[in-house]
């Protein structure tokens, strides 16, 4: 077996947030006495017929140009959004965009649409098929700069949160993040509750963005598991959620895929869960900005202090 010295030992840490015991940490509450904060995430992405390549990874199978896996997630840029946005408006629970901002040029006509529900539109990059691993600093900022602009152009939004594309953070991404005011990222998935990020400057916390809970991981990734699977999933993780939420409040992210989640075989699915989630009291029906909003506001302060972060100017 291996032997690390203790130097060696540290550097397995990431030290982008500290270790909070789950029973035994600060409460946190949320509005009107909810028990859970409860919010949707759609990935509404965009995949390039000729992504340039890239020395480490590959979103597809095939040599470029490859049409079928190119189709398949333009699938759900012409049919899958209107179905699952058709779902959501059904249960008034509006969503928090990971947007792959090339959306804005390719189909106005979803941007549109998001913004006349009042969603949230926060950054998934430019596309996803364009990644952030390798990036100097300079080319970070410039794609932070970049989002921000379009999101405001688009939409009248400031930028509130960020996923990155392909979920490729790197180790300059969460500082800079800070830097330029961004409240949160969902690149971390280590907790059930917002927590907060050691940055080197200003303020960042995490926001509980669920892979198990993620459609493509259910439906994809694993490979043809039921429609019914997923809803039993999505009320178990609520129950729980809720259950330990009169204790302390907790946050459920469900992220979806338009091409996965609104095929016609799966989205009563997904309107059976959000019929059950909503169907609750003391539910926060919300969005990602307003938890974090809401989260600096009563929480953020007294959550540090606790893990001895200091807040950074």
């Amino acid at each position: 077996m291996n032997q690390f010295t203790k130097e060696q030992a540290l550097l397995s840490d990431p030290d982008v947030y500290a270790y909070s015991p789950y029973n035994n940490r600060p409460k946190v509450t949320w509005p009107n006495g909810a028990r859970v904060a409860f919010w949707v995430a759609p990935n509404i992405e965009y995949y390039e017929l000729y992504p340039a390549p890239h020395p480490t990874r590959s979103d597809m199978a095939r040599p470029p140009p490859d049409l079928n896996f190119y189709s398949h997630r333009d699938y759900g840029n012409r049919v899958g959004v209107w179905r699952m946005m058709e779902v959501m408006d059904r249960y008034h629970v509006r969503g928090s965009v990971s947007l792959n901002v090339a959306v804005c040029d390719h189909h106005p006509e979803i941007i549109e649409a998001c913004v006349e529900r009042g969603w949230e539109l926060f950054s998934h990059g430019v596309y996803n098929t364009r990644f952030q691993y390798g990036m100097s600093e300079d080319q970070h900022r410039e794609l932070i700069e970049d989002v921000i602009e379009t999101i405001k152009k688009a939409s009248g939004q400031k930028l509130a949160g960020w996923l990155s594309p392909a979920l490729s953070n790197t180790e300059l991404t969460l500082d800079l993040l800070a830097e330029y005011d961004v409240l949160y990222t969902c690149d971390l998935f280590h907790d059930d509750q917002p927590q907060p990020v050691k940055v080197k400057r200003k303020r960042l916390i995490s926001m509980p963005y669920s892979l198990d809970m993620n459609d493509i991981v259910v439906y994809h990734q694993i490979n043809s598991a039921p429609a019914r699977h997923y809803t039993e999933m999505l009320k178990r993780q609520f129950d729980k959620l809720y259950e330990e939420g009169a204790e302390n409040g907790t946050v459920m992210c469900i992220p979806t895929h338009p091409f996965l989640i609104g095929e016609p075989h799966r989205s009563d699915a997904f309107a059976d869960a959000l019929e059950y989630i909503t169907g609750h009291d003391k539910v926060w029906v919300t969005t990602g900005r307003e938890i974090a909003e809401y989260y600096y506001e009563h929480h953020y302060n007294k959550v540090a202090a606790a893990q001895q972060i200091q807040v950074a100017k």
